[in-house]
């Protein structure tokens, strides 16, 4: 790792099983578990040589912590130029310029940069709470955008997926269990076949609060899988063995 200079407010977090470091601002938005386990879900096609693309990548956290499950190319999509130069600063402290890029732009408007139908792998954390007339968003803008469906809705997500997905590539999202229909019917309607769920539960005696999807561009319909569930934490607040071997277990293969 090389060391950084960091800007006032930041500091360095990082993922001891994947050995990646991650720049954050508190002050603007943190990575959270979400972005962890989406990362770890993820599956490889083949070797993994297949360009990968983050849409909506904030400060970098999924695509870098993917990026040692892989040998190809992985593009981070982000809106906030803020946040886009704290990944690029992370891509260099991790030493993944070779492979890994920032692109600091609306994810709507990005195929003059990426190619149509290039894509083997899409990654996404997006906003998970959409606008409506009860809609409180928060006061920072940063977080307005991370958290509410301000610049891309399900529908427009799918779309952008379905747009860069080669035939038979993979989509993996981790949103709220309480979206579902609308993942769904997103989803169905742009041709993006879910195969893989896996629920996750803040504690045993909770309902999930988080749900990992995969789905297959022009994949057949049917066939959906429901793995094996994650629970987070204890009863004492301390993180479960199933995720405390996530996070600084061995290398995830």
């Amino acid at each position: 790792m090389i060391e950084p200079i960091l800007n006032p407010g930041e500091r360095i977090d990082g993922l001891p099983s994947q050995n990646i470091h991650i720049i954050q601002n508190p002050d603007m938005f943190s990575y959270s578990l979400d972005a962890i386990l989406l990362a770890h879900f993820a599956d490889v096609k083949g070797k993994g040589r297949g360009l990968t693309v983050d849409l909506g990548a904030g400060t970098g956290a999924v695509g870098l912590f993917y990026a040692p499950k892989v040998a190809g190319l992985i593009k981070l999509v982000e809106i906030q130029p803020e946040l886009a130069e704290m990944a690029e600063r992370s891509i260099a402290m991790n030493e993944l310029q070779d492979r890994v890029s920032i692109l600091q732009s609306d994810m709507k408007t990005i195929f003059d940069d990426i190619q149509p139908g290039s894509v083997e792998t899409v990654l996404s954390n997006p906003p998970y709470f959409p606008l409506n007339d009860a809609t409180k968003t928060n006061q920072d803008e940063h977080y307005e955008l991370a958290r509410h469906e301000l610049t891309i809705d399900l529908p427009g997500l799918a779309q952008v997926a379905n747009k860069l997905l080669k035939n038979n590539g993979k989509f993996y999202m981790v949103h709220r269990p309480e979206r579902l229909a609308d993942i769904f019917s997103a989803f169905s309607a742009r041709k993006l076949m879910i195969k893989r769920i896996q629920f996750v539960y803040g504690k045993a005696d909770r309902e999930a609060n988080m749900v990992l999807i995969e789905a297959i561009k022009a994949g057949r319909s049917g066939g959906v899988r429901i793995m094996p569930p994650i629970v987070a934490y204890k009863q004492t607040n301390d993180y479960t063995k199933q995720v405390q071997n996530i996070l600084y277990g061995q290398a995830w293969s």
